[in-house]
C-alpha cells in the first residue's frame, strides 16, 4: 500500500511539473503542510515522539538537509523523464550505501553484490536509452537528476541509520520533515506557493501528495515493518516503480520500450537480490523509505 501510495503520487507530481509549478515550489509545499501536520497531531495526541536530546539535534538538522535535497532531486527528474524511470534511477541508493560500505566499513565485496551492482547498472543502461544517443541526449538532466537523487537517498539513509538507533520512526520522520521545511522556506520565499494563483485542480493534487504521496505512506511502511523485516518491506516496495509506470501511463500517457521495459526488470531483480542477501546486515534500515 505504501507503495503504491508513493506511486500514485509520483504521477499526481508530475501533472503539476507539467504546469507552472516548479519542483522547488512542490517540495516547499510538500513538507511545509506535512510537517505543519505531523506537528498537530503529535502535539495533541504523541508529545512523547516529539522529545529529543539537544545533543541530537545537529543529526536531525543534517537528516533534514538531506531528506530536502532528496526530495528535491526526486521531483527535478521526475520533471525531465518518466515518472517509472525517475523512481528508477532513484532505486540505485542501495547500490551506493552497498558502495560505501565496502570502501569505508571494510565489508567484503561478495559475489552477490557485484551481480547485484551489474544487473542494476545494465538496467539503467536500458532504462535511461543509453544504447540511442539521442534518447540520451534527451534525458540528460534527468539521468544527472536521478543519479543525484540516488546519491542523496543513499547518504539519507547512512545517517537515518544513527538517528534510528536513537529515536522512533516518526520521531525522526516528524523532525526531517520540520527541517526540510525550515530549509525551504529559507531558500525559496516563505508561502510563495500561496500567492501563485494555483486553481483547485492543482490545490487537489498538491493535498493529495502532501497526504497519501507523504504521511499515508510513512505509516503504512512502518506497520508493514512491524510484521515483516525492514529488508523484506524494502523489497515489497519494489512494487512501486511498476506501480509508477501503471498510474503513469494510465493517468499521463506515458510510455516505455521493450529495452527500457527489459531495463526495469533488471533494476528490480537486482534490487531483491541485494536486500536478500543483506537481511542480516544493517544497511536497509527502515529509515531508507523516510525520504520518499
Amino acid at each position: 500500500m505504501a507503495a503504491l501510495c508513493w506511486a500514485a503520487s509520483g504521477a499526481a507530481a508530475k501533472n503539476l511539473l507539467q504546469g507552472s509549478i516548479t519542483p522547488s515550489a512542490l517540495v516547499q509545499v510538500r513538507v511545509t503542510f506535512a510537517s505543519l501536520i505531523l506537528a498537530v497531531f503529535f502535539g495533541l495526541f504523541r508529545r512523547d515522539l516529539l522529545a529529543i536530546r539537544l545533543a541530537d539535534v545537529w543529526l536531525v538538522a543534517i537528516i533534514g538537509i538531506l531528506m530536502a535535497s532528496v526530495q528535491f532531486t526526486y521531483f527535478f527528474t521526475i520533471s525531465q523523464m518518466n515518472v517509472m524511470l525517475a523512481v528508477l534511477l532513484q532505486y540505485l541508493a542501495p547500490f551506493f550505501v552497498a558502495v560505501y560500505a565496502v570502501c569505508w566499513w571494510g565489508e567484503k565485496f561478495a559475489l552477490y553484490k557485484v551481480v547485484s551492482l551489474v544487473l542494476a547498472f545494465a538496467g539503467c543502461y536500458l532504462v535511461v536509452g543509453g544504447y540511442d544517443l539521442e534518447m540520451l541526449h534527451m534525458h540528460f538532466w534527468g539521468i544527472i537528476g536521478g543519479l543525484s537523487s540516488a546519491v542523496c537517498y543513499a547518504a539519507y539513509a547512512l545517517v537515518g541509520e544513527k538517528v534510528m538507533h536513537r529515536y522512533r520512526p516518526w520521531t525522526a520522520a516528524a523532525y526531517a520533515l520540520l527541517v526540510s521545511a525550515v530549509v525551504w522556506n529559507i531558500i525559496y520565499p516563505p508561502l510563495d506557493f500561496m500567492q501563485a494563483g494555483h486553481d483547485i485542480a492543482a490545490w487537489g493534487h498538491i493535498a493529495f501528495i502532501v497526504i497519501v504521496g507523504t504521511i499515508a505512506p510513512f505509516g503504512l511502511y512502518f506497520v508493514g515493518i512491524n510484521y515483516i523485516r525492514s529488508t523484506r518491506a524494502m523489497i515489497a516496495a519494489t512494487l512501486e516503480p511498476l506501480a509508477s509506470g501503471l498510474v503513469a501511463y494510465l493517468y499521463l500517457g506515458e510510455k516505455v520500450t521493450l529495452l527500457q521495459g527489459t531495463g526495469a526488470a533488471l533494476v528490480i531483480v537486482a534490487i531483491a537480490l541485494l536486500q536478500l542477501y543483506q537481511e542480516k546486515d544493517s544497511l536497509a534500515p527502515a529509515v531508507v523509505r523516510q525520504a520518499k
